[in-house]
């Protein structure tokens, strides 16, 4: 004697079939469309998001500060994305580099130093010090894609001076440049000398400025400070804490770690000339010592702080306070 399905229960089997057969579908294509339209994803998309016919949705994804971000367990799968709320930058994690690279940031996005190229404020995190900087050099127009990367080279600053044009340099190679600006031997006598020459020096104490100023550079507030706004040099102990973070204490672990600090070399003293540009990395810091001031120095066989004088051109890198 055959027995009668009610009408519920064929339902229900009708409703498990093309449930089983959409999870057929999308296995056998490995594709996911989320849409009002009933079309199927691009054939190039593994999920394809359309709000027609309306287009008044967006895609929404996490928003966390970065505490919250740094909370993130490892390990981190590459290109994760988030949108942190406390840089309001889309930050996207890079395996290699081990950091999170931003992208998209929101509010002033460029900083223009004294030979009008704009740098574009992009932050980075190094996870190991927990301090976030500019991911370029001030003065770059990118963030270096290789220790040798002279597009990412930037300007070369002397210590306690402002962007006022004498950092300028035309990068024309990784190991070439020329300086923007004419030198000059008369030293300045106040703060801001009033023109746009570097200023040279072959006696002591070897500083662009009579009398010396011990107190140019220091925090966001400083005399002269080069920064964006909310940006300042790095202290000595700074440096020394990234440089201790890296995977080797040279050139090439300066370039590995989340900075990625280039080798720009450095402009001399005493003429202006160019100095070790390809494979030297000087970077000064907030830091003074007598009548010298400190800075990072790295090669390709060693990396340390070192003092010396403040009439030297070298890099810049800012620091987020």
């Amino acid at each position: 004697m055959k027995k009668k399905i009610s009408l519920s229960t064929k339902l229900l089997l009708l409703t498990l079939l093309i449930f089983n057969f959409q999870l057929l579908t999308l296995n056998s294509f490995s594709q996911v469309g989320i849409n009002t339209t009933g079309n199927m994803p691009n054939e190039k998309a593994l999920l394809d998001l359309d709000a027609s016919p309306s287009n008044d949705k967006g895609l929404l994804v996490p928003r966390l500060t970065t505490t919250e971000r740094n909370t993130i367990e490892a390990p981190i799968p590459e290109s994760l994305l988030i949108y942190n709320t406390t840089t309001q930058c889309f930050e996207a994690w890079n395996e290699t580099s081990s950091t999170w690279v931003a992208f998209g940031c929101i509010g002033s996005t460029s900083f223009t130093p004294g030979c009008g190229t704009g740098t574009t404020i992009v932050d980075v995190t190094n996870p190991t010090t927990g301090k976030t900087w500019m991911n370029r050099n001030l003065g770059a127009s990118q963030q270096a894609t290789s220790s040798t990367d002279y597009l990412a080279y930037g300007a070369l600053f002397q210590w306690g001076r402002a962007a006022d044009g004498h950092e300028c340099i035309t990068w024309t190679s990784s190991t070439n440049g020329t300086p923007q600006s004419s030198t000059t031997s008369t030293l300045a006598t106040s703060n801001t000398p009033g023109h746009s020459d570097f200023i040279t020096n072959n006696a002591s104490p070897y500083d662009w400025r009579n009398p010396q100023n011990n107190n140019l550079w220091q925090g966001v507030s400083g005399t002269n400070n080069p920064c964006p706004s909310g940006y300042r040099l790095p202290t000595e102990a700074e440096w020394e804490a990234e440089r201790t973070s890296w995977s080797s204490n040279n050139a090439a672990g300066a370039f590995a770690s989340p900075l990625k600090l280039p080798v720009a070399g450095y402009r001399r003293y005493s003429n202006g000339s160019l100095i070790s540009v390809g494979s030297r990395g000087d970077y000064w810091s907030s830091t003074v010592v007598g009548t010298n001031s400190r800075y990072l120095r790295f090669d390709s066989s060693t990396a340390n702080m070192n003092s010396n004088y403040r009439a030297y051109g070298r890099s810049v890198r800012c620091l987020k306070d």
